[in-house]
């Protein structure tokens, strides 16, 4: 793979007010480079970024380019966007993502973060840790970071060469285009299919994830969840080069760092880690604590701590600072709302809809009742019967609205097929077609003590904002 250079000139960014572009913008800007960009509609992103510097057009027009060098693009930009169409007339040089995100890794010391759920979570324990550990990283991940209020910034301490300073990136595997990063630390959160519209079957995602380690010819350091069968089935094939070192993590089975003693309780938990030597043996190195709910995010947060260690941080460092870590924006963020504690989580995803209703559940007083936008026809396809199981544990499930991303309809796929689906699980399933007309019907339907879990985007989070703010009397 051809290393993308970032070249002087002026950049632009489509789409500039979505997470992970924003996070590309704002390092490029603080490397030192001419940054602009557009998008649909005004956000807090938009904002945040023209508060730093970086002007932002709102509405897509060819005009909009200027005196660009170097436009760039995601996957969820279209063919004929006007600027897309205007810089290949032009002859501009036009990077994915990607591309630019790999370029900005090259320049310094690196750690990407991959995975099915949770590597924005690990990506930003990972920043935190090693913050404690007075390394001042950088980072650019795709949610705003609870404990920086942003989602990006460049390594604050750099070396004699201006390049070795750490930057932690959360590597986006979504499209196959994760391979144009080539991070020295690799970890490997957890993995199954998700994304069916680039990922129709195991072996196309597999192989993108054995070509990120195996064609990585900077790769140091490999960090992997051995808890994981998705996981476990990358390690069966993993055949690390160049002397880079294998690190696996896990409550169960012999990884290299483990967990022990998982005690959870409410929004907080804790846990020993071991760490095996040369011979097999297990040493105990102390106790984390943590104040993020649930087995999952003790896993996340282990993730963390291997890497940690792996770039040889001291484990009190990391004792002292895994405590304060706060997660990312809408990661079980909760409100309470009058006796109803309100939770947004971005997931989508049915494993990880299951696991953050097993967290709500085990800290939950009264009924827990799961809010859900379905996401792309694709996924409600192939992933039915998963989604069947994923709401096991609640005790009454709302269904709004799909979001079909452009997807063209399935025959026999729809809300009211998944809605039928659920019942076979959950007894009281309700369909509410209008997102505008949810906080209403939760209003006549829940009352206090309970957990109401909104699992979908900002349009649903807007609702979760509003039916708390009526609880509230505001």
């Amino acid at each position: 793979m051809t290393q993308t250079v970032l070249t002087p000139g002026c950049y632009h960014l489509l789409g500039i007010g979505g997470i992970g572009v924003s996070g590309v913008a704002r390092l490029l800007h603080e490397r030192g480079l001419r940054v602009q960009g557009s998008d649909v509609r005004e956000s807090q992103l938009t904002i945040s970024l023209r508060q730093s510097g970086i002007p932002v057009a709102i509405g897509h027009r060819a005009e909009n380019l200027g005196d660009a060098d170097t436009v760039i693009v995601s996957t969820a930009i279209p063919e004929g966007n006007p600027e897309l169409v205007a810089a290949k007339a032009a002859g501009l040089r036009i990077l994915h993502r990607s591309q630019a995100l790999g370029a900005l890794l090259s320049q310094r010391r690196s750690i990407g973060v991959i995975g099915t759920h949770g590597k924005g979570t690990v990506s930003a324990a990972i920043t935190w840790l090693l913050d404690g550990a007075g390394l001042q990283p950088g980072f650019v991940i795709g949610g705003l970071l609870q404990n920086y209020g942003t989602n990006a910034r460049d390594a604050l301490v750099l070396g004699p060469d201006g390049k070795t300073g750490l930057l932690v990136a959360e590597v986006d595997e979504s499209d196959g285009s994760l391979v144009n990063s080539q991070p020295e630390i690799a970890v490997l959160n957890n993995l199954e299919l998700d994304h069916l519209h680039y990922y129709p079957e195991w072996p196309k995602l597999e192989a993108a994830v054995l070509a990120f380690f195996h064609d990585n010819k900077k790769l140091q350091h490999a960090v992997l969840n051995q808890d994981d069968p998705g996981v476990q089935r990358i390690l069966a094939k993993l055949n690390l080069q160049n002397q880079a070192q294998l690190h696996t993590f896990g409550f169960e089975g012999t990884p290299s760092v483990r967990g022990r003693n998982l005690v959870s309780r409410r929004m907080a938990g804790q846990f020993d880690v071991e760490l095996r030597d040369k011979d097999g043996a297990y040493h105990l190195l102390g106790q984390i604590q943590i104040g993020l709910p649930g087995k999952y995010n003790a896993s996340n947060v282990l993730a963390a701590v291997t890497a940690a260690l792996a770039l040889g941080v001291d484990f009190g460092e990391i004792q002292k600072a895994a405590p304060t870590y706060q997660g990312l924006e809408n990661r079980f963020t909760l409100v309470d709302a009058a006796g109803v504690e309100v939770v947004k989580d971005y997931i989508s995803h049915p494993t990880g809809i299951e696991r953050v209703l097993e967290a709500a559940k085990s800290q939950a007083d009264g009924p827990v009742v799961a809010v859900f936008k379905p996401y792309r026809f694709t996924m409600i396809h192939y992933l039915m019967e998963d989604y069947q199981r994923a709401f096991r544990l609640a005790d009454q499930v709302v269904i709004t609205e799909l979001y079909t991303a452009g997807e063209v309809p399935i025959p026999g796929t729809d809300v009211h097929v998944l809605c039928e689906r659920i019942r076979r699980e959950v007894k009281d399933v309700q369909y509410v077609h209008a997102l505008d007309d949810i906080p209403a019907f939760l209003q006549g339907h829940v009352q206090a003590p309970a957990t109401v879990l909104f699992f979908g985007g900002d349009d649903l989070f807007q609702m979760a904002d509003r039916y708390t703010a009526q609880r509230l009397g505001k």
